[in-house]
C-alpha cells in the first residue's frame, strides 16, 4: 500500500502511536536552499503565498536574528559541525574545498551513536567520493544526488529535475516525479519505518530547492509569472518551487499529526543562506521597487551583508513547550545548532570545544547571554593566500552592531538596510571588531589546507573524480553533467592512496553515462610521480590508463589536449583498484 494512503487510512480512524513514542524527542530537520529570509509570506513578502510555512512560523520559536554563511557549501558544514566552516576545510562550493577534515564529527555521527536512526533526503554538498560521502559521515539511510545541484558536473547525467536517478546509499536507482517531492516522499518513509521500529530518529531534508536553475512544473509557478518579473521572469519558477517545498512541508506536518509524532518531534526549519532569486542581481544592494523583496535587508547570496545570511530559523516542538509563536531576538548562527539539539536531545557528549553554544538559554529566556562576536568570511577566491589587511569580504557580527569588509560599520537595529557607514563616529568599536576578526582568522586559517579523496578503500570500490575536484579557481558556469568539454581550466586533485596496488584511470570528457566518443587526440595522467601519455583513437569513449602507486598521499592531473594543440582538464575520471601486483 502507498504510504501516503496508509498513513491518511491511520489519521482518519484516529489511531495515535503517542505510547510508542520514545522519550528522546525525534528530530527533522528541514534545510531549504537559496530561500531567503524575504521569501516567506510570513515574513512580509507581498507576493508569495507560502500558507504551510506561516502555519508552522505561527505554531514556532523563532530566531529572528540567525545567521549562516553567504553560500551552500560553508553554511552545510557549519550546520554539520558545529564549528566555523573555514575552520572545518569546507568553505567553498567548489574546486576540492567541499569536504570536511576527517577529525571533524558530524551531527549525523553524534546522533547515530546516540541511538538514533539517522537519514538523508536531497542534497549534501560536503563530497561526493569517499570518506566524505553522507554514509562515510554518519547517516545510515541515504537517498541524494551529488554535487551543489540536480544536474551539475558530478550528478549523474542527464538529471533534470523530473523521474531523475539518485542514489540509495551508494546504489544508483530511478525515481518518478519531481526532486522535491522525491526527497520528502522517502523522508516520510524513513520516518514511518522507524515508527513502527519504535526508535528515534533524526531525518535530514535538505532540498536543492529553491536553488538554480528555476525548474518547477507550470502550474506551481503561473501565479508568480505577472507579478515575480525580475531575473528576466525567472523569479516566478523561483516562488513557484519554493510553492511546491510549502505543500511538501504542508504533507510532512499532516502525516505527523495524523501518526503521532507530532508532538514529541523537534521540527526545524531554515535555509542555507540569502535569496537567490527573491531579489535582483545586484549582490550587494537593498532590491529597488520591482526587484522583489529581501524584508528591508541590503544583500542576497553571496554577500556579507546581512541579506546574504540571516535566515530564517522555525523550531516546533509541543512536547517541549514550543508550540506557539514566539521571537526570539538573540543574536545566534548555523554553528550553535549542534551544542543545541545535543542539549535539548540528550545526545552523548562527544567531548568537542564547539564554536557554536547551545541556544538552550535563549530558548528557555534563562540565565544570561553574553553578547557574541560572530565572524563570516565569504571564501569565494581560491584561498591558497589570504591578506587579512584586505578584509575583502568579511563580517563581524554583534548584537547591536555589523563591522562590514573592516571600513563599513552599521548599527543594525536602527539600520537594518546597513546603509549609513558610522566608522568614523565609533572608531573604537571598529578596532575592536577588527582585533576579534584578525584573532580569528589567525585560528582558523591553519585548516584551510587541501583535503584528499582516498582510493583503495572497499567502501568504495569504484570513484568518480570531476572537474569540481579540482584545486584552483573554479571553471565558469554552468557546470552541468551535460556540458560540452572544452580547453583551458584544470588543477591538482589531491588523493590518500589507501592500498598500494595497480589503479585504472579512465578519462572521459563527459559524464561515463552518456557514452559519448572522445573528440580529442592526445590524453594525459601524471599522479604518483609518474607521467603517462596516450594517443585517443578514432571513435574511442575512454581514455585508459593503468598505474601502480604505492601507499600515501599523491595527486592527479589529468589532461585532453585538441588537434591544435590546446589543453584542458578531463572532467570526468573514474578510478578503479585492480588490485596489488
Amino acid at each position: 500500500m502507498n504510504i501516503s494512503r496508509s498513513l491518511l487510512i491511520l489519521f482518519l480512524m484516529g489511531i495515535s502511536f503517542d505510547a510508542l513514542t520514545a522519550e528522546r524527542p525525534n528530530v527533522i530537520f528541514i534545510l531549504t536552499d537559496d530561500q531567503g529570509y524575504g521569501d516567506l509570506g510570513c515574513h512580509g513578502n507581498p507576493v508569495l503565498k507560502t500558507p504551510a510555512l506561516d502555519a508552522l512560523h505561527a505554531e514556532s520559536l523563532r530566531f529572528t536574528d540567525f545567521h549562516v554563511n553567504s553560500f551552500c557549501t560553508p553554511s552545510r558544514a557549519a550546520l554539520m559541525t558545529g564549528h566555523y566552516a573555514t575552520r572545518t576545510g569546507a568553505y567553498r562550493t567548489s574546486s576540492g574545498r567541499t569536504f570536511l577534515h576527517t577529525d571533524e564529527v558530524t551531527m549525523a555521527e553524534i546522533f547515530r551513536k546516540s541511538g538514533y536512526a539517522t537519514g538523508l533526503f536531497g542534497k549534501w554538498h560536503l563530497g561526493d567520493s569517499y570518506p566524505h560521502r553522507p554514509y562515510d559521515r554518519g547517516f545510515e539511510e541515504v537517498v541524494w544526488h551529488k554535487a551543489g545541484g540536480v544536474g551539475q558536473l558530478s550528478d549523474y547525467y542527464s538529471n533534470d529535475y523530473f523521474s531523475d536517478h539518485y542514489e540509495r546509499n551508494g546504489v544508483l536507482e530511478s525515481f518518478e516525479g519531481y526532486c522535491t517531492d522525491v526527497w520528502f516522499e522517502e523522508a516520510l518513509r524513513f520516518i514511518e519505518k522507524q515508527r513502527e521500529a519504535k526508535k528515534p530518529f533524526f531525518a535530514y531534508i535538505p532540498t536543492n530547492a529553491p536553488h538554480s536553475p528555476f525548474v518547477v512544473e507550470d502550474h506551481y509557478a503561473a501565479p508568480y509569472e505577472d507579478v515575480a518579473t525580475w531575473r528576466d521572469g525567472k523569479a516566478s519558477k523561483f516562488y513557484g518551487m519554493i510553492a511546491n517545498l510549502d505543500e511538501n512541508i504542508g504533507r510532512l506536518r499532516q502525516y505527523l499529526q495524523g501518526s503521532g509524532l507530532a508532538d514529541n518531534t523537534i521540527l526545524i526549519f531554515m535555509s542555507d543562506n540569502g535569496t537567490a532569486g527573491g531579489v535582483g542581481m545586484d549582490t550587494d544592494a537593498v532590491p529597488a521597487e520591482g526587484e522583489g523583496y529581501n524584508a528591508g535587508m541590503r544583500g542576497r547570496k553571496a554577500s556579507v551583508y546581512d541579506g546574504g545570511h540571516r535566515v530564517p530559523f522555525f523550531l516546533h516542538w509541543p512536547d517541549g513547550g514550543h508550540d506557539k509563536g514566539q521571537d526570539v531576538d538573540t543574536l545566534a548562527a548555523g554553528y550553535d545548532l549542534l551544542p543545541t539539539l545535543i542539549e535539548l536531545c540528550q545526545l552523548e557528549d562527544p567531548g568537542i570545544t564547539f564554536d557554536g553554544m547551545s541556544l538552550t538559554p535563549a530558548i528557555k529566556n534563562s540565565g544570561d547571554w553574553p553578547d557574541r562576536q560572530l565572524v563570516l568570511q565569504y571564501q569565494g577566491g581560491n584561498g591558497f593566500t589570504y591578506a587579512p589587511e584586505m578584509w575583502t569580504d568579511s563580517a563581524v557580527l554583534t548584537q547591536e552592531w555589523r563591522l562590514v569588509d573592516g571600513n563599513k560599520l552599521f548599527r543594525i537595529k536602527e539600520d537594518p538596510s546597513q546603509s549609513h557607514n558610522l566608522a568614523e563616529d565609533f572608531p573604537e568599536m571598529v578596532k575592536q571588531l577588527r582585533s576579534r576578526y584578525e584573532g580569528w582568522w589567525a585560528e582558523v586559517s591553519p585548516r584551510m589546507r587541501p583535503i584528499p579523496i582516498h582510493l583503495g578503500n572497499k567502501a568504495e570500490p569504484e570513484t568518480l573524480l570531476t572537474g569540481l575536484d579540482w584545486y584552483m579557481e573554479p571553471f565558469g558556469n554552468p557546470i552541468t553533467s551535460t556540458r560540452r568539454w572544452s580547453p583551458g581550466s584544470n588543477g591538482p586533485i589531491y588523493l590518500e592512496i589507501e592500498t598500494a596496488g595497480r589503479y585504472r584511470f579512465k578519462l572521459t570528457e563527459r559524464h561515463p553515462a552518456a557514452k559519448e566518443p572522445l573528440n580529442n587526440v592526445l590524453a594525459r595522467l601524471e599522479t604518483g610521480g609518474q607521467k603517462f601519455e596516450s594517443k585517443i583513437e578514432a571513435g574511442a569513449l575512454v581514455s585508459e590508463f593503468v598505474v601502480t602507486l604505492p601507499e600515501g598521499p599523491t595527486q592527479l592531473i589529468a589532461t585532453f589536449e585538441t588537434p591544435n594543440g590546446e589543453t584542458g582538464g578531463a572532467y570526468f575520471v573514474e578510478v578503479s583498484y585492480l588490485g596489488s601486483e
